[in-house]
């Protein structure tokens, strides 16, 4: 599934090439996504010019004249350019054509994306109204999840993964950056100390800022070449590698179930 840095990476990648340009057409081909694509899409956005494009959390925002366009990913989308008239694929649903000749495409396999337009604050839709702070922003800190955490009961790793406390954290992100800063994922969140949570915050950044980065090597073939999403290869230290050997102390990895999904992690360094 897409994350914040995926997403950043996405941003980063479409927005020079659409910021100012015309919107001449929107194409759908196919309007089932996680929600319906509006019916109308193509009577608002057509003739409108992108002014820029934003992130929020995992949702990208197209920012035009009179509106603006909030897109999610979901678990299996990626936008690329292509020319007009390229013959579209079975999963290819939704083109925003432009004047310049260009073509930002939505693929989808899984239809768990979504596309919505809204001429209010997108930061007050009802996707995005009730979401926490941005964790690459300066308010997010030590402090802030050592105030947030008082009296929960939830592991540690859990409490970061909720997008109410803080977003764009996923699975592969939570845990490294626990491992990082030397906390179990089975901590209780309330029992947790300030001084912990200001290595745990400043564990998060980091881990993301150099997703982000490597997100960023990729990008001259995103946006030059065959499309594919720009994702990067992950230098990861501890998701996926059960049984090998932790890289601090040379203890084998653990994996366990946690909260529906796979959480590794070392049993010495992380207490």
């Amino acid at each position: 599934m897409p994350e914040l840095p995926e997403v950043e990476t996405t941003r980063r990648g479409i927005a020079p090439h659409i910021t100012g340009t015309k919107i001449t057409r929107v194409r759908v081909r196919e309007r089932r996504l996680r929600w319906p694509v509006p019916n109308d899409i193509n009577r608002q956005l057509s003739g409108q010019h992108i002014s820029k494009v934003e992130r929020r959390a995992k949702y990208l925002l197209l920012y035009t004249d009179r509106q603006c366009l909030i897109l999610h990913l979901g678990m299996s989308g990626s936008l690329r350019f292509v020319r007009q008239g390229t013959a579209p694929h079975k999963h290819d649903h939704v083109d925003i054509e432009f004047a310049s000749g260009m073509v930002l495409r939505f693929r989808d396999p899984r239809r768990f994306g979504s596309i919505h337009v809204t001429s209010g604050d997108p930061r007050e839709h009802p996707l995005l109204s009730n979401l926490g702070p941005e964790p690459l922003q300066a308010g997010f800190n030590g402090a802030y999840l050592y105030q947030r955490s008082r009296g929960r009961k939830q592991a540690v790793k859990t409490f970061i993964m909720d997008s109410r406390n803080v977003v764009g954290i996923g699975n592969i992100y939570a845990s490294e950056a626990l491992f990082t800063a030397g906390i179990s994922p089975k901590r209780r969140a309330g029992a947790i100390a300030q001084s912990r949570y200001e290595l745990l915050a400043a564990a998060i950044k980091a881990v993301l800022r150099d997703a982000i980065r490597a997100g960023g090597t990729t990008l001259r073939d995103y946006v030059a070449g065959d499309g594919s999403p720009g994702f990067f290869d992950r230098e990861l230290q501890v998701y996926g590698k059960a049984g090998r050997s932790c890289p601090r102390c040379r203890q084998p990895i653990r994996q366990e179930r946690q909260g529906q999904r796979s959480t590794f992690y070392c049993p010495r360094c992380q207490h």
